[in-house]
This record gives C-alpha cells, structure tokens and sequence, in this order.
C-alpha cells in the first residue's frame, strides 16, 4: 500500500513519520505540500504528522486545517482512504471537521515530554487490528495542548460508538484529557487522531515496537 506524509510549515515531526514509514514498509512515502490540491489516486494511507504548524497561531492546527491540501484529505477521506493525524496532526484533523471535539492547552498548563500508557480501548478499527482489545502498550508524548474535550452529547456519541480508539491508563495522562481519552476514530472508520507519537516507538534503536502494529494494520500489513 502507498503511504503519503502531508507537509506544512512549522511541523518537525515528519522526518521522523516518513523515516518511520519507510522503515515499515520498504519505501519511503510520497510527500504532499500544503499548497498542492490533488493528492495521487493510488494512496492508501495519507498521515498528516506531528509539530507546531503555523507556530500555533490562533489556535493549534486552526490554519494548518485551512490550507488547500486538508480540502484534499477531507475528499479522499469521504472515499473511504485511511487518514491518520498525530499531535498537532490530530489537532488539524479537529480544526478541518474530520473529527469531532477539541484540544485544549494541558491541565499543567505545561509543555509535557514523557512516555505514557495506552490501553487499546477498540481493536477492531482500520488501525489497531493488530493489537488485543485492553492491551497497554508503551508510547511517548509531546504536546502542550492535548487536553482532549467534546460537549455531552458528542462524548457520549463517540463512547457510545466505541470511537475512543485509546485512552491513556495506569494514571498515566498527561494533559488532563476527559475520560483519559488519547485517540479517537471517525464514524466511518476510516480517519484515526491521536496525541502519542506511535512513530517513535517502532524498532528497537527506540527501545521498543509499540507502535509499529499501528501502522502494519493501517497499510494492511498486518498479518506479513
């Protein structure tokens, strides 16, 4: 499957995404500007990454979302190509309405740097096939608004649905994020945002592959 990395200005963590993806899969994934309209029709994994677009201006990913190249992801998203968003990615994934909620600055009011826990809350999505329903799996963090939050009535629809995808557990959360909710799925299962870097934890020169069967299940990869 072929794998595309959204670029933007001020995002730092994509060398680390495509390093992780070519790594994974043989190749190293196309790369798409923010300017760019269209998006190749043989792309089966679009991963918008990590860092600072924009220097968080406004709010976090509020411009970014904006730019020509997330009205492309949101088409290729409504045809059903697998979407994912890490960090500010996940905050972009907010502010473009592919995703329902918000993110607001840390309860420590604090930038936090550490590895947390994940407890895989539903295994049968696009992108965690991979792992057990409860498992915990190790991945680190970098944000400083990541504090997941949504109305009444949008959480009870996405715990409802079992669209929490991960939440952090053992008393490991680290933003003050509501029902320790760490990544959230689309209705239709095809877009996945979350605030851990699962991209940093997929060899052992990171000292560990927890993240690596995120990305084996999203580029069908799973099972090889």
């Amino acid at each position: 499957m072929q794998a595309a990395v959204i670029l933007l200005p001020g995002l730092n963590r994509d060398r680390d995404m495509i390093a992780a993806l070519t790594k994974i899969t043989g190749q190293p994934p196309l790369t798409i500007w923010q300017t760019e309209t269209t998006i190749p029709e043989d792309v089966d994994l679009i991963v918008v990454p990590g860092g600072f677009s924009y220097g968080d201006y406004l709010r976090c990913g509020a411009i970014a979302a904006r730019m020509p190249v997330l009205q492309a992801v949101r088409e290729k998203a409504a045809r059903g190509v697998r979407v994912l968003g890490v960090c500010n990615g996940f905050q972009i994934l907010v502010e473009s309405g592919l995703l329902p909620g918000a993110l607001m600055r840390n309860a420590s009011l604090k930038f936090v740097c550490r590895e947390v826990k994940l407890q895989v809350s539903n295994a049968a999505t696009l992108f965690t096939s991979g792992y057990e329903a409860g498992q915990i799996i190790r991945c680190p963090v970098a944000h400083h608004d990541g504090n997941y939050v949504a109305d009444a009535a949008t959480l009870k629809a996405l715990e409802d649905n079992d669209q929490v995808v991960f939440r952090y557990a053992e008393g490991t959360n680290p933003n003050g994020s509501i029902n320790d909710i760490a990544g959230i799925i689309n209705a239709e299962g095809n877009v996945l945002g979350m605030m851990p870097h699962p991209e940093n934890l997929i060899e052992n020169a990171h000292g560990g592959e927890d993240g690596r069967k995120l990305f084996e299940a999203a580029l069908g990869l799973a099972a090889a």
